[in-house]
């Protein structure tokens, strides 16, 4: 029989067959995509014809697309819906994708015509584009080891298949650790939790094929019942599960992986000539140094944490005055923290739910999109999903396609934690017309219906800006379209976007009662939106202290121990005792899991200095629907992914590049 992955897919839009394909499909299919990639690659390589820009560059742009094609739903699978036959290919593939991948850069012959293009580059008649797409992918042979030579040529191969290897596998034991832990909850263990608290431990349950409601690591379960639940002793036994992930010790302890991967991440930039990974890894960043990055988490962490004893002390006092003897714990702060908003605010999170509810808040950010920008969204109730939980829609602008959208929202215990967006297929343009295929994940507790908190709804917005930057991209080259772009720039749309969900208009429209379907009242609304900075110090330290963390592990002196130095760091900025860093390194799978936000972290908050002025382009344009200035961000930085430099796009847009002054104050850290 024919591997489904590897014949033509007769689907909607050439969605993958995922009802068709089994467990037993991909080990072959990437198989036969490695060997015709290869073979690919050997004849760009070995071309006798003189390299030319097409049979060069673009040639190159097209030898991993059949392996981009089955490598694309296998990564939402093994994300969203693994098990233990997807993880073990997993590790399977990661070190023969990095073999590849090395094989690739350290093709000499393949390397001297890339070179010898970008030796004559202002002679070929590029265009702007195509001169981008030249630079980038010279420069990034040269960062994976191309002018290297014999035994360091070598162990940088080795480097990149080990890590490969040790990232899949920190990813695993996380989500192993995750999966493996639920606390029953039964009478008085549901002491102080809200009927929606109470839905999702029901659901949670039933998902688990648990007799009874209980408690999870997700996120958007365990969070608010560190929020709400009276039972001090079961808060202490959930903060302590959630933040021990990765280090209960045994086969999922992340600790080991953690220092091996810091150590050869160190090697790996010093074979390339860099005197850390930091300098490396930030070299093609907006960013640019170390330096700069430390500049901008300073700034922000003498007010954030200011900000953060004060209110440290007022929740001492009420924990004092419950009769807690001894000083606040972390377990203790978002119990108390809650109760002190409802004094401030008048603001109780159970009663913001009601109105909001996912389909609503979902509804909200389609409607945003398409006044915007355009876009129309037409659900394909019979289209090829992972999953039955998986929504699928069309997106369109005046008749014209652009994109089949994914939305996977909730948890369960076959998908790793937190929320992110990705593309099954990226857009181009090279060989004809290729419009994406866009998913956004997240980890939303299910319920009838499905309720989500306000930072829910804020994750929500926030990844569906992702996936507009793919939606919108209209470029020539894959390499550089959608997101392909400097990852402090990447957080921009998807920062931007979550601006939306404040603007009242779009909450009177969207932020109804589930019961009644009478919009939030307009004084609940402004407490709402008035309470938009409160506890902003806790916010901004767990990120800030997670942030310098990661710098700090990537600079000249590489820990051998990773948990020591991160307590070293925490003692150093005068870490406030009840707030915990929001990732821990045995957790920390945005720096470990990958190379993605290595020595990157800080990349939201640099992302958030932009996204407060380019919001305020709106708000000076006279609203937050201002047409010409939507045009002016799908133009200069929606559409063009990383074809130019992120600075260079913001600079379109905006005809400056912003202070941090707009997002401190978005922050309330800054009058």
């Amino acid at each position: 029989m024919t591997d489904p992955l590897l014949a033509d897919w007769d689907t909607p839009f050439a969605i993958p067959p995922f009802g068709a394909i089994s467990d037993d499909d991909w080990a072959p299919a990437v198989e036969a995509a490695l060997e015709e990639a290869r073979a690919r690659v050997a004849g760009i390589a070995d071309d006798p014809a003189p390299p030319t820009f097409e049979n060069t560059v673009e040639a190159l742009e097209r030898a991993d697309a059949p392996l981009s094609r089955v490598l694309g739903p296998f990564y939402v699978l093994n994300g969203a819906d693994t098990n233990r036959d997807r993880q073990a290919l997993a590790r399977k593939f990661a070190p023969e994708l990095a073999a590849y991948g090395n094989e690739v850069a350290m093709n000499r012959a393949l390397f001297e015509r890339i070179d010898a293009l970008w030796a004559r580059r202002d002679a070929l008649g590029l265009s702007a584009e195509q001169e981008r797409v030249l630079m980038l992918t010279r420069r990034g042979f040269v960062r994976q080891g191309a002018l290297l030579e014999g035994a360091e040529r070598e162990r940088l191969g080795a480097i990149k298949v080990r890590l490969s290897e040790l990232g899949t596998r920190f990813a695993q034991n996380l989500l192993e650790d995750e999966a493996g832990w639920s606390m029953p909850l039964s009478g008085e263990d549901m002491a102080g939790l809200p009927e929606f608290v109470r839905d999702a431990a029901r659901a949670a349950g039933e998902e688990r094929g648990a007799e009874g409601p209980v408690l999870t690591l997700s996120r958007s379960l365990v969070v608010p019942f560190l929020q709400f639940s009276e039972r001090r002793d079961l808060r202490e036994k959930a903060w302590r599960a959630w933040t021990s992930r990765g280090a209960n010790g045994g086969g999922t302890d992340n600790r080991r992986l953690a220092a091996e991967i810091l150590a050869l991440r160190k090697e790996r930039a010093a074979l390339l000539g860099y005197g850390s990974f930091a300098e490396f890894k930030l070299e093609t960043e907006m960013a640019g140094t170390p330096e700069a990055v430390a500049d901008l988490l300073t700034t922000v962490w003498e007010p954030a944490r200011a900000r953060a004893l004060e209110d440290q002390a007022a929740l001492q006092a009420m924990a004092a005055g419950d009769g807690v003897n001894g000083p606040l714990e972390p377990w203790d702060w978002r119990f108390y923290s809650e109760r002190r908003r409802r004094a401030l605010h008048d603001l109780d999170e159970a009663e913001i739910k009601p109105y909001l509810a996912l389909d609503a808040m979902r509804e909200a950010a389609f409607e945003t999109a398409s006044r915007l920008f355009g876009l129309e969204f037409r659900e394909l109730p019979d289209a090829p999903r992972w999953h039955p939980d998986v929504r699928v829609w069309e997106v369109s602008r005046e008749g014209r396609h652009m994109a089949v959208f994914f939305g996977d929202w909730f948890a369960r215990p076959s998908k790793r934690s937190g929320a992110w967006c990705t593309a099954m297929r990226s857009q181009s343009a090279m060989d004809g017309e290729v419009r994406p295929l866009v998913v956004n994940v997240c980890n939303f507790s299910k319920g009838d219906p499905a309720l989500l908190g306000w930072d829910d709804a804020r994750t929500l917005f926030h990844e569906f800006g992702h996936a507009l930057h793919q939606m919108l991209s209209d470029v020539r080259y894959e390499s550089v379209s959608g997101t392909s772009v400097a990852r402090d720039f990447v957080e921009l749309p998807s920062q931007l976007f979550e601006h939306w969900l404040e603007v009242p208009e779009v909450l009177e429209r969207h932020a109804r009662h589930v019961e009644t379907g009478e919009p939030m009242p307009p004084a609940l609304r402004e407490r709402l939106l008035g309470a938009g900075t409160y506890d902003q110090g806790f916010a901004t330290v767990e990120y800030v202290a997670s942030a310098l963390v990661d710098l700090a592990f990537h600079g000249p002196d590489v820990p051998e121990d990773p948990m020591e130095r991160q307590r070293a760091v925490l003692q150093e900025i005068g870490m406030p005792r009840a707030i915990p860093m929001r990732h821990a390194t045995p957790h920390f799978a945005h720096v470990f899991a990958g190379d993605g936000y290595s020595a990157g972290y800080y990349s939201y908050m640099w992302s958030e200095v932009m996204d407060a002025d380019a919001f305020a382009a709106f708000e000076e344009a006279g609203g937050p629907f201002d047409a010409d200035v939507a045009e002016a961000l799908e133009e200069n930085i929606l559409s063009v992914g990383g074809s130019a430099e992120a600075a260079d796009l913001y600079r379109r847009f905006r005809g400056r590049m912003p202070g941090p002054e707009a997002m401190l104050r978005g922050r309330g850290l800054a009058a």
